[in-house]
């Protein structure tokens, strides 16, 4: 094997969901699980995108994988029900969950935060999160055991000043994962976050390149760089498949070193939309 060169098989024969598969961190771990040879199902809203994403996706799948997909909203428990039903019919079981559905909004302070999108934010981070658990659970118990991944983020666990409910749905995310380590470790069925950092995505391409947010991430990152969607994907693999047998209820960070430090300075976002006397929190002006 060359220098560098990651070894590749070693899910033969697995079923596994991907939740927010179509793009991004869930695309490349949908790729990188079907190209060990898990059977993989993406879902996610955009049926367009899912469709694109696994036409890519099985272009790179390997030692017997497949990558099949359905639509659909996992905020709505009937959905997720749905969901996980398909993906437990390449095989007739299901051995994994990637919960990657998630997202933000409501950017500002605490004290000017809308409190219907506060809520929407905590539905698309932990309820759906909380609805993937309660639907593939049993179905990892019937398999002899499994392995959920909950998609945290470095927000849950470091300050991200104006993130508003995003870093609490991660942090709430992370705690769910630790009980349900605890209460199913017995069936054998593990539980553990995955925190991303900067990772190049979609998502990120919104701060620019030449701005002081920008610099901010790298300046408190020890690896001096931002990460790519198949560093993610790489741990998701690791956390799937049988090595990590023995390793359930963590949260592992992949952020180049960033939670080392501290927070990315958005004050040049936030500033020009509430003031700065919001942002020391002052009443907005109405």
């Amino acid at each position: 094997m060359a220098k560098g060169t990651i070894p590749s098989g070693g899910l033969e024969g697995l079923a596994v969901l991907v939740t927010g598969g179509g793009t991004g961190i869930g695309m490349a771990c949908a790729a990188r699980l079907a190209a060990d040879g898990a059977a993989v199902t993406i879902c996610g809203r955009t049926e367009s995108k899912l469709e694109a994403a696994a036409e890519t996706i099985s272009s790179r799948v390997g030692h017997g994988g497949s990558v099949h997909f359905i639509a659909g909203d996992v905020t709505d428990e009937a959905t997720v029900e749905k969901v996980v039903a398909k993906a437990a019919q390449p095989t007739g079981s299901l051995d994994g969950c990637v919960a990657n559905a998630g997202g933000g909004g409501g950017f500002g302070p605490y004290h000017v935060q809308d409190t219907a999108e506060f809520i929407r934010i905590l539905h698309l981070n932990v309820l759906t999160t909380m609805l993937c658990v309660k639907h593939t659970t049993p179905y990892m118990v019937e398999a002899g055991g499994g392995s959920f991944i909950g998609m945290s983020s470095i927000a849950g666990h470091v300050t991200h000043p104006y993130f508003g409910a995003y870093t609490v749905g991660k942090a709430g995310l992370e705690e769910m994962m630790k009980n349900a380590a605890d209460e199913f470790g017995a069936r054998n069925v593990r539980f553990n976050s995955i925190r991303p950092g900067f990772i190049a995505t979609e998502i990120m391409e919104a701060i620019p390149r030449d701005s002081s947010i920008y610099d901010s991430y790298i300046q408190n990152t020890p690896m001096a760089d931002v990460g790519q969607p198949e560093d993610v994907a790489n741990l998701a693999r690791f956390l799937i498949g049988p090595e990590s047998r023995w390793i359930t209820g963590v949260a592992i960070n992949v952020d180049g070193g960033h939670a080392l430090r501290r927070g990315p300075d958005f004050t040049e976002f936030a500033e020009p939309a509430f003031g700065a006397d919001v942002l020391r929190g002052g009443r907005p002006k109405t």
